[in-house]
């Protein structure tokens, strides 16, 4: 994981216990704070989610890159090794 993804996971872990924090502390009444705090869970749980959604989607871009350079490598490799050959031959 990259920096700016550490940043954003660190940051949402903090919204997250801030919230509950808050929550708990807030005069209401249980059953208040409880679904209070199961909404805030589950926000968390959806950042989470598109989060690693995000980075799935950037891992795969990489990946595409890399096998496009490796297939333009191979294919000139080709091209030398064919020529190398008929010029031995």
């Amino acid at each position: 994981m990259n920096d700016s993804g550490k940043i954003v996971t660190a940051l949402l872990a903090g919204l997250a216990v801030g919230a509950v924090l808050g929550v708990l502390f807030a005069p209401e009444k249980g059953t208040e704070t409880r679904d209070k705090i199961n909404e805030s869970l589950a926000d968390l749980g959806e950042a989470l989610k598109e989060r690693a959604e995000e980075q799935l989607d950037q891992l795969n871009d990489f990946r595409e890159k890399i096998v496009s350079a490796v297939k333009t490598k191979l294919s000139k490799a080709d091209v030398i090794l064919e020529d190398e050959i008929e010029e031995h031959a």
